[in-house]
């Protein structure tokens, strides 16, 4: 279903007197080859029963998405100045375009699902992958990506739509990508690696200089692929990946200390804490640091630690 000739993205951009706003972390791509490529990574088709992008701003990548014959879309654009483009475009999609202003933080997938007209009263017709889409603002994209991450684990709001999984493509400064792919023992290897790998499959799939974007940022961009895979298999999962994300905080603050110090530390301040400890250090090597430590070792010592109720750990 293609999209009426439309002005390009530059023309509007001038058009609304459009510019890209520094405090927000707005960096434009104007080329549209890189977001077709971006969405063609997502092999988003017209079963996908939902693709919902974040941060839209002038509209390309949406422009790509429609594109893709994608007929039910949900954009969340913070940005009040880009609304009016944007329900331009939604006036030119065939009803296949909704555009809500808010905060992707804080709005809620309620909302979002009615817009998209889904839920219990309307079950999706599709066991197709939702998709997340977006080039998010670097301000925001780890916040926002753990926030998913729980609500992934704990099957809620988006990630709670019957047996329908849901695949996020998201555009990060390429540092936060690397740190997302990160494998153990290597230098970016940390909290926000292990909370990720836990629950998906995590895959660079696109790497964006910055000539690309419009203002030129300092750094290129990579676009990551999450696609989840079975969590831990138990009962409460949002319950142990709460406690896996206290394990990894308290655990990446002593990077530099060995795990077997960390342990030591861990069983002085929480001495309730002995009998899980030493059951969890049972397989790990002691003079190891944090980043040599696997996902599913951490998340064996989450399970651990929530089976004996011990979720909040010291600062």
């Amino acid at each position: 279903m293609s999209l009426p000739r439309l002005p390009a993205v530059r023309d509007i951009i001038k058009l609304y007197g459009l510019s890209a706003r520094s405090q927000l972390s707005q960096n434009f791509i104007l080329d549209k080859n890189i977001t077709d490529k971006i969405v063609r990574t997502t092999a988003m088709n017209a079963k996908t029963p939902l693709v919902l992008e974040v941060g839209p701003g002038p509209g390309l990548l949406t422009r790509s998405i429609l594109d893709a014959d994608a007929r039910n879309v949900v954009a969340v654009e913070k940005d009040d100045r880009f609304i009016s483009a944007l329900k331009q475009l939604a006036e030119s999609s065939g009803d296949r375009l909704k555009v809500l202003q808010g905060n992707m933080l804080t709005i809620p997938d309620e909302e979002i699902l009615s817009a998209a007209k889904l839920g219990p009263a309307n079950p999706m017709d599709s066991t197709d992958p939702i998709h997340i889409i977006g080039n998010l603002p670097f301000n925001v994209a780890s916040p926002l990506l753990i926030q998913w991450l729980h609500k992934l684990a704990g099957r809620q709001g988006l990630f709670g739509l019957g047996d329908a999984s849901v695949w996020m493509t998201l555009m990060f400064q390429k540092e936060v990508g690397q740190r997302l792919s990160a494998e153990v023992s290597t230098q970016h290897r940390g909290r926000l690696a292990v909370m990720t790998q836990s629950l998906c499959q995590v895959k660079t799939v696109y790497t964006v200089p910055s000539t690309v974007f419009v203002p030129q940022p300092k750094v290129d961009a990579s676009v990551v692929q999450l696609v989840p895979k079975p969590a831990f298999h138990i009962g409460d999962t949002a319950g142990v990946y709460l406690t896996l994300e206290n394990i990894l905080r308290y655990f990446f603050t002593k990077r530099r200390k060995t795990v077997g110090h960390i342990l030591n530390r861990l069983s002085k301040e929480m001495p309730r804490a002995k009998e899980a400890i030493a059951e969890a250090e049972v397989g790990l090597d002691k003079k190891a640091r944090p980043e040599d430590i696997s996902t599913d070792q951490f998340c064996q010592m989450a399970m651990i630690f929530h089976r004996q109720n011990i979720v909040d750990l010291p600062l």
